[in-house]
C-alpha cells in the first residue's frame, strides 16, 4: 500500500528528530561543562559540520579495507572480526574524525584551554554519531532509535573523550615547546578511541550465552569512566 505523502514525511521527520535529539542532549551536556571560555556558536557548528564529513571519509577507508580483508579471508572468523573492527572500523572512523578536528580546530585562537580538547573532540564525534544515526534510524525504525539513544550515539560521544583528553594535552605540549611528547599524544589521540572504539564493535558482535552481559558491562563502564574523566577534567581545566 502506498502511504499518502503527509504521512511519509510525517514518519521520517520524527524518526529524523528521534535520531538527533541524543546527540544534541549529549552535545548541550558536553558544552555546559566547558567551564572557563564557552566555544562560539560557528565554531560548534562547524565542528557538527565536520564530523559529518567525516562519516564520508571514513566510509571510503572501511570499504578499502574491506576489499583488501576479502583477498585473505572467504568468510568472517574470529581473526576477521578483530581485523575488521578494531583496524578498519575502528582506526578508520576514529582517524577520520581526527584529521577533520585537527584541520579545523588546531591553529584555531578559541584553542586555548586544555578541556577545549575535549569539546572539540565530543562534537566532532556526535556530528558523526548524528549522520550516522540518521541512516539507521531512517532504515530500521523507532526500535533501533532508542537502542542507539542509550548505546552507539553516547558511545561515539565516549570516544570522542578519549579522543580530547590527549588532543588537548598534545596541544598544550606543543605550546610548550616539547615537541616530542606532542607528537606522542597526536598518536594516541588516534589510538586510544579506536582501539576503544574496537572493543566496543567486536563485544557487540559476540554470540556467547555471556555476550549480552559482557556488552552492557563493558558500555556501563566505559559510560560512568568518561563521564568522571569530564567531571574531573572540566573542574580542573586551565589556559593553555
Amino acid at each position: 500500500m502506498i502511504r499518502p505523502l503527509a504521512s511519509f514525511y510525517g514518519g521520517n521527520i520524527i524518526l529524523i528528530v528521534a535520531a538527533v535529539v541524543p546527540a544534541f542532549f549529549l552535545l548541550r551536556f558536553i558544552y555546559r561543562h566547558d567551564r572557563l571560555e564557552r566555544e562560539s556558536f560557528t565554531m560548534i557548528r562547524n565542528l557538527v559540520l565536520m564530523g559529518i564529513v567525516s562519516t564520508f571519509i571514513a566510509v571510503m577507508c572501511e570499504r578499502l579495507g574491506m576489499y583488501v580483508l576479502s583477498f585473505f579471508f572467504s568468510e568472517p572468523t574470529v581473526l576477521y572480526n578483530l581485523i575488521l573492527y578494531f583496524l578498519v572500523v575502528g582506526l578508520s572512523e576514529e582517524a577520520s574524525k581526527y584529521v577533520v578536528l585537527r584541520r579545523a580546530t588546531w591553529n584555531s585562537p578559541e584553542f586555548n584551554c586544555k578541556f577545549d580538547g575535549v569539546v572539540y573532540a565530543v562534537t566532532v564525534s556526535l556530528g558523526f554519531a548524528l549522520w550516522e544515526n540518521i541512516e539507521y534510524v531512517l532504515m530500521y525504525g523507532m526500535t533501533t532509535a532508542m537502542v542507539r539513544a542509550v548505546t552507539a550515539v553516547p558511545g561515539h560521544a565516549c570516544f570522542g573523550v578519549f579522543m580530547g583528553i590527549w588532543y588537548g594535552l598534545a596541544k598544550r605540549c606543543e605550546l610548550r615547546g616539547d615537541t616530542e611528547a606532542a607528537q606522542k599524544c597526536k598518536r594516541l589521540c588516534i589510538i586510544m578511541p579506536a582501539v576503544i572504539h574496537g572493543c566496543y564493535d567486536f563485544i557487540a558482535t559476540l554470540t556467547n550465552a555471556f555476550a549480552t552481559i559482557i556488552f552492557v558491562v563493558f558500555v556501563a563502564g566505559m559510560f560512568v569512566v568518561c563521564y568522571t574523566v569530564v567531571k574531573r577534567l572540566s573542574a580542573n581545566d586551565e589556559y593553555l
